[in-house]
């Protein structure tokens, strides 16, 4: 070998040592960057010595795309778990403190109370302001579910327009990388963005991606529905100010083709807005659905009869809009709990007379029950504490028992709101115990471990000694072989 080859070889060398510690700076520099991958040189033999030919970036698309699902599913999920814990505070408040069936075994103990001294003028007046009570209970409860129904409406709006800025940055940067990859440029830190806006976009809608030549990347939505080729899809929601019990809930478009809301408590809701769907069109609707039915049941259980049995029943304590007919049985009548009140003939403070629910005939005479005036006649309290206790027909699509008395399908109500909840705060930990597995050991694969690159670093160290030493022999001999021809 001669001399200028040698020479030619250590420069290389120093060359090479150069960019691959350049590079090793940039992996120890980013280190705490979740969205950066491992860079390495790529080194090829040439003549003479080696050159470096691309710096490769760390990549693991089949745990990428994992990582992907895991964020979208433990998005949806944790969406509907906090969105329930949320619902369950507002609606029925700490230890169910302010659900429907808490108020309702309150008016019954107070009938009871009543029942037990009939003559009691005062006791009257607390029995009707628990149904007060009562009627307070639905009416709040059934504006705190149209609150909320409004505030996931919100939430999806919010998350529709942060959806649409991501997929525009999206098309910025796989513009970038496309036009970089067919020019030969180094386009890692761009694929490290995209990356990055993947997971971001995950988020929000479940996701799945095929890349094309050129580096250039397709997203479709888990319902088949194309998010990106080429330009951003649009994604489009007309939000609502406001919700009534009748009103129906927008549906968000992805390239025109609707989303699916979420199902169950371990939802399949996979992204935010799925489940923020699911809370405000199945979640927040079944709770008003049981709400109206526990009203509807209230109004039937304290419905006044005609002793004769010739008359129809009419409203009695509870009253609705169709007063005095009583609701058709076991018929769901949507917004019932929001306009549920005091029938004005049983509130002293609205001049009634409180005493009606002991004798009955708030609809006339032909439905007094205690006929006497007898200041100890109780059967008719106690017939309607009992009423409280006996079974009557619901509605299926309340999504309770059938069959069963008005306290139980109140309490029934809360147990369905508890159960669901339980199972979203369980699927939500091990959701997010599968997002914490596939990010550790995509980490792992792809991104940087500052010991390994210290170590690589005194190698490269090593090698630029090696290759000085080199440097430094050769012109030790260029200048002897100088000195000997002088």
């Amino acid at each position: 070998m001669s001399l200028t080859s040698a020479l030619s070889i250590a420069q290389t060398a120093l060359f090479n040592t150069s960019r691959q510690t350049s590079v090793v700076s940039r992996n120890v520099s980013e280190a705490s960057n979740p969205d950066y991958a491992r860079r390495s040189a790529v080194l090829s033999s040439t003549l003479p010595g080696a050159r470096i030919v691309a710096i490769q970036r760390a990549a693991d698309e089949v745990l990428f795309r994992q990582n992907l699902f895991a964020v979208s599913s433990w998005q949806g999920q944790k969406t509907l778990s906090d969105g329930l814990n949320t619902l369950q505070l507002t609606l029925n408040g700490e230890d169910n403190a302010t659900a429907a069936g808490t108020a309702i075994s309150k008016l019954q103990v107070a009938l009871q109370l009543y029942a037990s001294t009939p003559s009691n003028g005062t006791l009257a007046e607390s029995a009707v302001q628990a149904a007060k009570d009562v009627v307070r209970t639905l009416n709040s409860g059934a504006a705190t579910i149209q609150t909320f129904r409004a505030d996931a409406d919100q939430e999806i709006a919010t998350a529709v327009d942060s959806l649409n800025k991501l997929l525009g940055e999206f098309e910025q940067v796989n513009k970038e990388i496309v036009n970089g990859t067919r020019s030969e440029r180094d386009v890692s830190d761009a694929l490290d963005r995209r990356d990055a806006l993947l997971k971001k976009i995950s988020e929000y809608v479940s996701i799945s991606t095929t890349t094309r030549s050129g580096n250039d990347m397709v997203i479709m939505t888990s319902d088949g529905a194309t998010l990106f080729e080429t330009i951003a899809r649009p994604v489009t929601f007309t939000a609502n100010t406001t919700y009534g019990p009748a009103t129906s809930g927008n549906a968000v478009y992805i390239d025109g083709v609707p989303m699916s809301a979420g199902t169950g408590g371990n939802t399949n809701a996979s992204g935010l807005i799925s489940a923020n769907l699911q809370l405000r069109d199945e979640v927040a609707l079944q709770m008003q659905r049981q709400l109206d039915e526990v009203a509807r049941g209230l109004i039937t259980a304290f419905s006044e009869t005609d002793p004769s049995g010739t008359l129809a029943d009419a409203t009695g304590l509870f009253t609705w809009a169709g007063a005095p007919a009583v609701p058709s049985g076991a018929t769901l009548e949507t917004g019932l709990a929001a306009t549920i009140s005091i029938n004005a003939a049983f509130d002293a403070q609205a001049g009634g007379n409180p005493n009606l629910l002991r004798d009955g005939g708030a609809n006339g005479a032909a439905y007094v029950h205690n006929t006497s005036g007898a200041g100890s006649f109780s059967d008719l309290l106690i017939s309607y504490s009992e009423r409280l206790d006996e079974p009557m027909t619901f509605d299926a699509i309340a999504g309770l028992e059938t069959s069963g008395s008005v306290t139980d399908f109140a309490f029934n109500s809360v147990g369905w709101l508890e159960s669901l909840r339980q199972q979203a705060a369980a699927g939500s930990e091990g959701k997010e115990a599968l997002v914490t597995r596939t990010a550790t050991a995509l980490s792992n694969l792809t991104g940087v471990n500052v010991d390994e690159e210290m170590a690589l670093l005194l190698d490269l160290e090593h090698a630029y000694q090696a290759s000085s030493r080199i440097i430094a022999v050769v012109d030790e001999m260029l200048a002897a072989l100088l000195q000997a021809t002088n």
